[in-house]
């Protein structure tokens, strides 16, 4: 499970503007549509080319929980593009990405500074440079250990240091045992 990765993919899901396809036949056909096929859509969930004829025409109606775990997320990975596409560049370019998190956060700082890590609960909004590098990472296929770089160097700026207004020696941030991880656009 990548925290980081579905958390900015809900993100972006609620900015869409119809709900996606709830029953499993819907799901397949909505697939079925996309990929121009019945044999794409087999291959790609791993399943006959006849299973996937019986769940279009309504003879199948409950997959098997895996099944059902992997046709969702295909149809949610699919579902509006456009939508998806404008809501992540509008947060690129001008309304930035809100963080909700409860970790453990600490940093690096001269000596003589206050540096023990300890658990937050932070709601930040960061600047639309790390939403688009965040977006762009994910995009690249950067895993959750490069998603969560970008976060602790966007909280390092805005959190701990306020846009330059302090703690300018700070060198690292620590973000670290994620208790809880949402964003929001």
């Amino acid at each position: 499970m990548s925290m980081f990765g579905d958390g900015l993919d809900a993100a972006v899901q609620r900015a869409f503007t119809r709900p996606a396809p709830k029953s499993a036949p819907a799901q397949m056909r909505y697939l079925v549509k996309q990929y121009k096929g019945t044999k794409a859509v087999a291959q790609m969930l791993r399943i006959s080319q006849r299973t996937v004829e019986r769940y279009v025409k309504d003879q199948i109606k409950k997959p098997r929980p895996d099944l059902a775990a992997r046709l969702e997320r295909e149809v949610n990975k699919r579902w509006q593009p456009q939508i998806r596409a404008k809501a992540k560049a509008k947060a690129a370019a001008t309304d930035g990405i809100v963080i909700d998190t409860r970790a453990r956060l600490g940093y690096t700082a001269p000596i003589g500074s206050t540096d023990q890590d300890r658990i937050r609960h932070l709601t930040v909004a960061l600047p639309p440079a790390y939403a688009a590098r965040l977006f762009e990472a994910q995009e690249a296929g950067a895993g959750d250990a490069r998603l969560q770089e970008i976060a602790a160097e966007a909280l390092k700026e805005v959190y701990f240091q306020d846009g330059g207004r302090r703690a300018g020696s700070l060198e690292e941030v620590r973000f670290t045992d994620i208790e809880h991880l949402e964003f929001d656009l």
